[in-house]
């Protein structure tokens, strides 16, 4: 009976540490229109870091439909997306070493995907929005996010 109870209990710890994980894994996709596919995401506080995938179901390429995920402060989004603009494709359409970017994905086309991980120290309470950078999208292309 014993041996039942440890086998249980641990089983247990397993399924909840490996749901305490998932929960700080999301998932975005993309196709080829402008849009993710939620207009906003959160984690719980207990996640330190939050890893997140990009998927582009489309088939256009990353010339004419790239997309991509950017977190920043909805205060910085207009002059971020502004700035990079003009940084190009080969910068993923992102101002270089622009702090106030807190996480961004590469820049993906059709059938492509692209996973990050990047820590929430620091960001529970903030207004903060995450958007496409691609030249134009960021105007519609874009959610808020959340550390609950």
């Amino acid at each position: 009976m014993k041996k039942l109870l440890a086998l249980a209990a641990l089983a247990f710890a397993s399924v909840s540490t490996q749901a305490a994980a998932n929960e700080c894994e999301l998932t975005v996709t993309t196709g080829d229109k402008m849009a993710y596919d939620q207009t906003s995401l959160s984690v719980p506080a207990s996640c330190s870091e939050v890893t997140l995938t990009l998927e582009h179901q489309g088939s256009m390429p990353v010339t004419s439909m790239g997309h991509n995920w950017v977190l920043s402060e909805t205060s910085n989004l207009q002059d971020i997306a502004m700035k990079g603009a003009g940084a190009g494709a080969d910068n993923d359409y992102l101002p270089q070493g622009d702090d106030r970017i807190l996480a961004h994905t590469k820049l993906i086309g059709g059938g492509e995907s692209t996973t990050i991980t990047f820590s929430t120290e620091g960001l529970k309470g903030k207004d903060l929005t995450y958007f496409c950078s691609f030249p134009g999208h960021w105007t519609v292309m874009k959610g808020k996010f959340t550390i609950e």
